[in-house]
């Protein structure tokens, strides 16, 4: 038993910590692994600002360049007719300095006049740039971002259509397109008004950088948000300038070790950011890797929205991380389970001891040695056990003394009982004939003598006197008898309507109200027919007396919850009876009537007949609202 009950108290302590080991290490491994990419999304959400930050630093510089040359006095001169050979000089010069890839200058109407980078090219219309039209009609300068068609890169340079011509280079989950290559080129671009002293247009000066295979923008993005960090042979941080959905500027790296200039986002993320708008800050899969990425949409001047902006952080270090932490979670689980182990050992080791003391006092409680006692002195639940075993045994050991008293008594009792009926039977046997004879020899004398006769009511008295004590000799009989039954099968319901057909139409009868609610369907039971309604009208008799002539009585039949039993139930509005009379009302010659009303031996011989038939009769009662006596009798069963 003790090797037993320790082996399932470890099982289970190794269970519980087993539970909570794994509940602990999943969820501290979630909260881990989530808060670690938690972090690196907040990480690269601030590193897209740093980006949009230089992004828009190099657009805002562009702006400046333009804005300032379009101020300076060789222009204004130039269009006045003076010193014309200058603008070539001066503007290739700027252009070169500021590592512009267009500088170009167009008259009052959008025309060009001069190209620093293709000045065969001239006498074109660029008023259908918008930034141009913008300077043109509201002389304001402008700076955005532009998609320039590859006739319009020609007009600049064919080196720059060049740059501009990507060939799709196929990109595991990029959204499928028709086409798989792109001619037109991505311009960061802005222009500003030529004004004259009295602030009327001469011409617009406009300049840019194609963005298409630039990598400074890119490059510095990378160097000043993630200082060059390389993890694991790979650039921890990486940025990426899109045109639509194609990388046109980067530094993210094919498995040759090339700029993956060429290739395609991921399909939802093109969905989120393209199609709906919006900025993607999760997950997502990279040319050949997964990083933990940010990307927002970059619009023309006219907010349509025309490529991406990103920024990334390699995703393996973080998933080492998170693997580094589950196994440091299971190392600390898998020793938290052996010193569970080890602890419940010990733990079932000092329960079962004690248990063991109280297995034995038990089994010596049951053999009968009730002063077999536990000595445990410890101060826990065990203790309190070992003092309620004590207690218990002390309590069992004195109701055992007492029972054994109360026993004998009953013992004393019974043969004293039964002394008295063997007595009282062959009392009332002897003393049956000689009250016949009173009682034949009175009323014969009753009869002879004339009724105005003084001597007549002694007469009557001796008469009177005479049948009481012959009742009294009837009931000893009855009492003492104690003849077998004769069975035979009865309907309950016609045994009871028969015993009230003898007494209901007696005296006291006459203001009794009789309720009767009888089961619809016979009750069959094997009983003595005459011994059964012998107890029904002696229970219908004492009623009508407690009732004392009046009130209500009433009468039912049913079968028991469990369809064994029938029940037959007496309820009186009578006087009741009290609590310390009930306890007694089976006794013999207990009765709670007036002397000369009853002999106390009608309620004990009912009981004993009903013993007999092995049923049952109990009694409720309530002093002053009545009396119920409930009869069950089992059922006549059909023999197998």
């Amino acid at each position: 038993m003790g090797s037993s009950l320790r082996t399932k108290l470890i099982i289970n302590f190794l269970i519980v910590i087993s539970i909570c080991g794994i509940v602990t290490t999943w969820v501290g491994v979630r909260l881990i692994g989530n808060g670690i990419i938690r972090q690196a999304q907040d990480k690269v959400r601030v590193d897209l600002n740093s980006a949009r930050e230089i992004y828009l630093e190099r657009q805002n510089k562009i702006n400046d360049i333009v804005r300032l040359t379009a101020t300076r006095l060789f222009l204004k001169q130039s269009f006045e007719g003076r010193h014309r050979d200058i603008i070539k000089t001066e503007l290739v010069k700027v252009g070169k300095l500021e590592s512009l890839d267009i500088l170009t200058i167009t008259d009052g109407r959008g025309r060009v006049v001069f190209r620093t980078r293709n000045p065969e090219i001239f006498g074109d219309d660029q008023r259908g740039c918008e930034i141009v039209r913008l300077a043109l009609s509201e002389k304001i300068v402008t700076a955005s971002t532009e998609i320039v068609t590859r006739d319009e890169l020609m007009k600049e340079g064919k080196d720059l259509a060049e740059r501009s011509y990507f060939k799709f280079i196929p990109t595991p989950k990029a959204k499928p397109r028709l086409e798989n290559e792109v001619t037109a080129g991505m311009m960061m671009k802005a222009a500003a008004p030529i004004l004259d002293n009295n602030n009327k247009l001469l011409g617009v000066l406009y300049g840019g950088v194609l963005l298409n295979r630039r990598f400074e923008i890119v490059d510095k993005i990378k160097d000043t948000v993630y200082q060059g960090e390389i993890y694991e042979g790979k650039d921890m941080g990486t940025a990426t300038i899109f045109q639509g959905d194609l990388r046109i500027s980067t530094n993210v790296q094919r498995e040759d070790g090339s700029r993956a200039v060429g290739t395609r986002v991921s399909a939802e993320v093109y969905d989120q950011v393209l199609i709906r708008g919006l900025p993607w800050i999760s997950r997502a899969f990279v040319v050949n890797n997964w990083y933990i990425t940010a990307y927002e949409p970059i619009k023309d001047i006219s907010g349509n929205i025309i490529g991406i902006l990103y920024v990334g952080i390699l995703e393996d270090k973080f998933t080492d991380m998170r693997r580094a932490a589950i196994l440091i979670f299971l190392g600390i689980a898998l020793a938290g389970v052996v010193a569970a182990l080890i602890v419940s050992y010990f733990l079932a080791s000092g329960i079962l001891k004690p248990i063991k003391h109280l297995v034995i006092a038990s089994e010596r409680l049951a053999q009968g040695d009730l002063s077999y006692r536990v000595d445990l002195q410890s101060k826990d639940e065990v203790g309190e056990l070992a003092e309620t075993f004590n207690f218990m045994a002390e309590s069992l050991n004195d109701r055992d003394e007492k029972l054994k008293k109360h026993a004998q008594q009953k013992i004393m009792e019974s043969e004293r009982l039964a002394t008295i009926g063997q007595l009282a039977a062959g009392v009332a046997h002897e003393i049956n004939n000689p009250l016949g004879g009173i009682l034949i020899y009175s009323h014969l004398l009753l009869e002879n003598i004339d009724e105005n006769d003084p001597h007549r009511d002694n007469l009557v008295k001796i008469a009177t006197q005479a049948t009481r004590c012959k009742g009294i000799v009837k009931g000893l009989l009855d009492f003492s008898r104690q003849t077998e039954p004769k069975i035979e099968l009865t309907d309950g319901n016609k045994l009871l309507e028969k015993a009230l057909s003898l007494v209901e139409n007696q005296a006291i009868f006459q203001n009794i109200y009789i309720l009767k609610n009888l089961n619809p369907t016979p009750l069959l039971v094997m009983v003595d027919s005459a011994q059964i309604q012998q107890v029904f009208i002696n229970i219908i008799l004492n009623a009508a007396e407690a009732m004392e002539g009046k009130g209500t009585f009433t009468i039912e039949t049913r079968m028991s919850d469990d369809d064994e039993l029938i029940e037959i139930e007496f309820t009186d509005t009578g006087c009741g009876i009290s609590e310390e009379n009930i306890e007694r009302l089976f006794e013999p010659f207990f009765t709670t009537k007036e002397v000369g009303h009853g002999t106390g031996l009608g309620l004990a011989i009912s009981y004993g007949i009903i013993q007999r038939h092995k049923g049952t009769i109990e009694v409720n009662s309530q002093i002053g609202k009545g009396t119920t006596f409930i009869i069950r009798l089992p059922i006549a069963k059909e023999k197998e």
